[in-house]
């Protein structure tokens, strides 16, 4: 699948440098362009891999390139009124050639939670290809702000664009950990289910090609409609091989049952469960999930077919949804079985509900603030006015 992806903000722009990172590592080729948009020019000159002429700065005839702090309301006002400058950043793209467009941002800061929003439906209004959005929900000890920005933010992500990929940063940080640290391991976990995601159905340098092709249309139609996914996703390491090659009978249909044929079932089916029962990018309940995707990736030879339709079995008894698309990721080279699995349209996930009440809370107490400092304008006024009548 091929995608046309912009970064917007610092952690918006730090992903999506970590997406080309992982495509390059990989050997993929779903990426057409990348475009990355701030009002901090610092945080533009961090970028590694995003191109510089697609680094593009806005904002600054009221910023001066040193970013909006913490307020999306004032990052909104900008993108909305440099939205041209914006969408220069897909001249020059091969905007043809993307399947979709996709949208990454951090949802608790100031730029990306503010101006992704703006972005998406700017695209939208031009371009005819679905628009989605990776958002990323701040941990809960990041502050009654961010839980604010997220909480406006995700609203208005999930009302512009035609699906949202969300990940909870409270979900993955391990206590200790620098923060520093701690974004760019979850960045690779993340990127590495988005990568998974779009470079499965494309032809890589091997030439392999799925026996069921999980293409493009397959990871639109799980998407359409709208709202919020989450992606789970498990591996487990291969037995070497014993010099003589591998061989499995009756993989790819029509042979007896072999010992080699079960093991290949039963890593595939137990991967399928960790990646769902296990850590999600966002967790939910699983059974709130309207649709579903199980792509199974590694060496042709371990793609069974009878595992993989288990798997999606499987996945609709999880979801009770019988929208569960599946199909295979050969990977020649590779060591691993792995399978990944998109849910998606999930209704139930007491993280966004916990991120809407927070935010809820903090713009009430916001509001309170503002009130009694008004009411106490008005009462040093009021002060200030008798004393002047006292002395007339």
């Amino acid at each position: 699948m091929k995608v046309l992806c912009f970064g917007v903000g610092q952690a918006g722009g730090n992903v999506l440098d970590a997406l080309l990172r992982y495509e390059q590592r990989t050997n993929a080729d779903y990426v057409v362009d990348a475009v990355a948009y701030n009002t901090a020019s610092a945080d533009l000159r961090g970028l590694d891999l995003v191109p510089e002429e697609n680094r593009i700065l806005f904002g600054a005839d009221e910023v001066s390139g040193h970013g909006v702090g913490a307020d999306n309301e004032l990052a909104a006002e900008l993108a909305e009124r440099d939205s041209r400058q914006l969408l220069r950043g897909t001249d020059g793209a091969p905007t043809s050639t993307a399947d979709a467009f996709l949208i990454f941002a951090g949802l608790g800061g100031g730029t990306g939670s503010g101006a992704a929003p703006v972005l998406a439906k700017h695209l939208n209004r031009i371009y005819e290809q679905p628009i989605y959005g990776v958002g990323i929900l701040p941990a809960a000890d990041e502050g009654a702000l961010y839980s604010r920005n997220a909480a406006r933010s995700l609203k208005a992500f999930v009302d512009v664009t035609d699906h949202v990929f969300a990940f909870d940063n409270g979900a993955w940080a391990e206590s200790g950990e620098d923060v520093a640290q701690a974004h760019e391991s979850m960045n690779e976990e993340l990127v590495r289910r988005l990568g998974i995601l779009f470079a499965s159905g494309e032809v890589g340098e091997s030439g392999s090609v799925g026996e069921s092709v999980v293409d493009s249309s397959e990871v639109i139609n799980t998407l359409r409609g709208g709202g919020i996914s989450t992606i789970g996703y498990a591996a487990s390491e291969l037995p070497e091989s014993d010099g003589g090659g591998f061989s499995i009978s009756g993989l790819l249909g029509g042979g007896s049952s072999s010992s080699d044929e079960l093991d290949s079932i039963n890593r595939i089916t137990t991967q399928t469960r960790k990646a769902v029962l296990g850590r999600l990018t966002l967790p939910c309940d699983v059974d709130s999930a309207s649709r579903g995707l199980v792509v199974v990736s590694g060496p042709p030879e371990w793609l069974n077919r009878k595992a993989i339709e288990r798997s999606r079995t499987w996945v609709e008894e999880q979801t009770g949804s019988m929208e569960v698309r599946g199909g295979d990721y050969p990977l020649p080279e590779s060591n691993h079985v792995g399978v990944l699995v998109l849910l998606g349209d999930v209704s139930r996930s007491d993280r966004v509900a916990e991120v809407r009440s927070t935010g809820v809370e903090a713009e009430r107490d916001r509001r309170q603030r503002d009130a009694d400092a008004d009411a106490s304008e008005d009462k040093t006024e009021a002060v200030v006015d008798d004393r002047l009548d006292s002395l007339f």
